[in-house]
């Protein structure tokens, strides 16, 4: 049964410094299990590199209008928004012209304001319901844009031995965002990906996590599976490519908790 948010827009930003940790593969499936469980979700590709594009099946001969078109200001990001295979998930895809839109805003007014400014209209009257931010594995001006634009980080966290060090990096960048650009945002939450039941390193990395951000940490956890793999290669969300593996089932009680906690911090803050 649908779970359905009862709140307005919310933007989540996905993100984290380190690379190889399920970032775009949380964005991309998370985005896909929010629709299934009855959402609207727009998912922003602003990663040069393009793999939320790719993984939900968008050919680059189909990026007519991209997000670097938004952020230049000759698009609106509904223009730039096209719909995915999936229902109820619209993609604004990326471009390799992104690598380069440091420079060329260099000397514009607002420049880290640009996506803030873009989603605006989505949430003065936008058919979302949420908004997924993919942002590269790097503090440039893109991830600065997104967290800007955002009312919460979700960390995707991978169960290895560095963990913790890369977690410290994104909190601190979270506290310079706030406060410099954007006061009021908040840790959604903190998901571990790759998880292996059968390496005591996991459960390690997981009970630390928890020590260290208790309920912050969601619940679900997302094994390390090799269907969560194997499925952009075929331009598919998992749960399309195959919906009854480990890694689809994890997407989904993600998506329920996400949106859960949503409606407890709504109902927190009336």
């Amino acid at each position: 049964m649908p779970v359905r948010s009862e709140h307005a827009l919310r933007v989540l930003v996905v993100a984290n410094q380190k690379g190889g940790v399920g970032k775009t593969t949380t964005a991309i499936n998370l985005g896909t299990a929010l629709a299934a469980v009855g959402e609207r979700v727009l998912l922003i590709d602003s990663d040069p590199q393009g793999n939320a594009s790719t993984g939900l099946g968008v050919a680059r001969a189909l990026r007519k209008t991209t997000l670097y078109d938004v952020l230049m200001g000759e698009k609106t990001i509904s223009e730039a928004a096209v719909k995915t295979t999936v229902p109820g998930l619209d993609l604004a895809p990326s471009d390799p012209d992104l690598s380069g839109i440091e420079m060329e805003l260099a000397q514009q007014a607002r420049r880290s304001f640009k996506l803030r400014d873009a989603l605006e209209p989505l949430r003065q009257a936008g058919p979302y319901t949420y908004v997924l931010i993919d942002c590269p594995p790097s503090l440039n001006l893109l991830t600065v844009n997104a967290m800007a634009a955002a009312d919460a980080v979700l960390v995707p966290l991978q169960c290895e031995f560095f963990a913790l060090e890369g977690l410290s990096q994104l909190m601190r960048t979270v506290d310079l965002v706030r406060a410099s650009l954007n006061p009021g945002l908040e840790i959604q939450g903190i998901v571990l990906t790759m998880y292996d039941r059968r390496n005591s390193l996991s459960e390690h990395v997981g009970r630390d996590v928890r020590s260290h951000f208790g309920e912050t940490v969601y619940q679900t956890v997302i094994p390390r599976n090799v269907r969560v793999s194997e499925a952009p290669s075929f331009g598919k969300p998992v749960l399309v490519y195959d919906l009854k593996c480990a890694g689809s089932q994890a997407y989904l009680k993600l998506a329920r908790e996400v949106v859960l906690r949503e409606r407890q911090r709504r109902r927190a803050a009336a």
